[in-house]
């Protein structure tokens, strides 16, 4: 009996274990899923919930509950990957031997690596990009009357490079409700030139941002900060104060993957951007998060990944050649508040345009504009996460990227 193996039951790793193991023949193959932590969180969903939009409880379910029952899973951490000898040791001190893998770990946040930032740590210094962070800040924002709010990113590359814009919109909605808005000042400090990476795109929510009055800090490298002054400094110099600082820390990819010899400077495995499959080693690909490839962290690129790699796997497998392309396709919606939302659609060579997705002129979604139409398909998106993408029902989005409906 051979072992394909997944380590990680998130996103990737749930969809790629249901996917292979209807594809694979039960006969000749088992289908083994390693993860530490029983639940399984609505990693978009930790957005809403310091505004009050989710509760915690809104965004985590058990992993148990969407693992079809002929997939293994193995609930323990990872103690080393030894990719050389296709081995995988756990910290229960089991040892896995596989034939192929797909390693889908994920990325988390580190804050400890900016200096002074754990000195304040929910406290006054926030995350969201975290189930607990999430919860604490909305904690902390429910009693909040106001003064400077600083949101920042520390480095790229991140989880979902949109959300820091999605929380400024939502704090300028969720202060206004409140009626507080204008004992709010907003902040944004980005180590990018603007608001995002793309210049349409970047353009259009720069705008976004100046119209709810919020201030766009540019080239801001953290290097420290002193919760004691409550301020952040950047590497040339520049401090910002804050009454609460919102950060974006450091993301990388799991420690495990350091240890195993197997990542880049952030623990990142390199990874062909077009098959999926590890630059090293043959028999094992690399789905979300954890991989290097220049393309969005986000569960809706998972989604658009899965067919071809599951394509390639099988191709590898049957010795043949490795044909499905990912084209690094990615589809945002943009929380801009007030019940309106933007989306964006984008590849490796296309940068987001307006018009009109996934069909010309009919849409319903608009591109690089706020529509309510946009909004409650942000909001929808989380029906059909638990519902359909996780239980490996068709999801009616095409996987590949397309012009149709764009104006270039």
């Amino acid at each position: 009996m051979k072992t394909f193996l997944v380590l990680g039951a998130g996103t990737a790793g749930t969809m790629i274990a249901r996917k292979m193991v209807n594809r694979l023949d039960g006969q000749q193959w088992k289908v083994v899923v390693v993860d530490k932590d029983e639940r399984h969180f609505y990693q978009p969903g930790f957005l809403f919930v310091p505004f009050g939009v989710y509760k915690p409880e809104d965004v985590v379910k058990p992993k148990r509950n969407f693992l079809p029952r002929n997939v293994e899973f193995i609930q323990s951490d990872i103690e080393l990957i030894e990719p050389d000898a296709n081995k995988v040791r756990l910290t229960n001190g089991k040892v896995i031997d596989y034939d192929y893998m797909v390693i889908a770990t994920g990325c988390d946040i580190r804050p400890e690596e900016t200096e002074g930032m754990m000195d304040g740590w929910r406290q006054n210094v926030f995350d969201f990009y975290t189930y607990d962070g999430a919860a604490a800040l909305a904690k902390f924002l429910n009693t909040w009357q106001g003064g400077r709010m600083v949101v920042n990113v520390a480095e790229m590359p991140i989880k979902c490079p949109v959300a820091p814009l999605e929380f400024l919109f939502l704090a300028d909605w969720y202060f206004t409700k409140r009626c507080i808005r204008n004992k709010v000042d907003l902040v944004f400090a980005t180590p990018l030139s603007g608001a995002f990476t793309k210049p349409k795109a970047a353009a259009a929510l720069g705008d976004l941002l100046k119209n709810k009055g919020v201030i766009v800090e540019p080239d801001f490298a953290i290097s420290d900060v002193d919760a004691g002054a409550n301020a952040i400094h950047s590497y040339d110099g520049r401090e910002i104060n804050y009454d609460v600082f919102v950060s974006i820390p450091v993301n990388g990819g799991a420690p495990v993957i350091g240890r195993s010899g197997m990542g880049n400077d952030l623990d990142f495995v390199p990874t062909d951007k077009f098959t999926l499959q590890s630059k090293k080693w043959a028999n094992i690909f690399v789905m979300g998060d954890a991989n290097d490839i220049p393309a969005s962290k986000a569960g809706a690129v998972v989604h658009f990944q899965m067919e071809g790699v599951a394509e390639n796997i099988l191709a590898h497998i049957a010795g043949k050649e490795m044909h499905a392309k990912f084209d690094g396709h990615a589809s945002c919606y943009i929380e801009s508040g007030f019940g309106k939302a933007v989306l964006i659609d984008f590849s490796y060579d296309v940068e987001p345009l307006p018009g009109a997705y996934p069909l010309p002129v009919i849409g319903p979604f608009s591109l690089l504009k706020e529509s309510p139409i946009n909004h409650w398909g942000k909001l929808g998106f989380r029906f059909m996460y638990w519902n359909l993408m996780l239980k490996g029902i068709t999801v009616p989005l095409p996987d590949k990227f397309s012009m149709a409906g764009k104006q270039a």
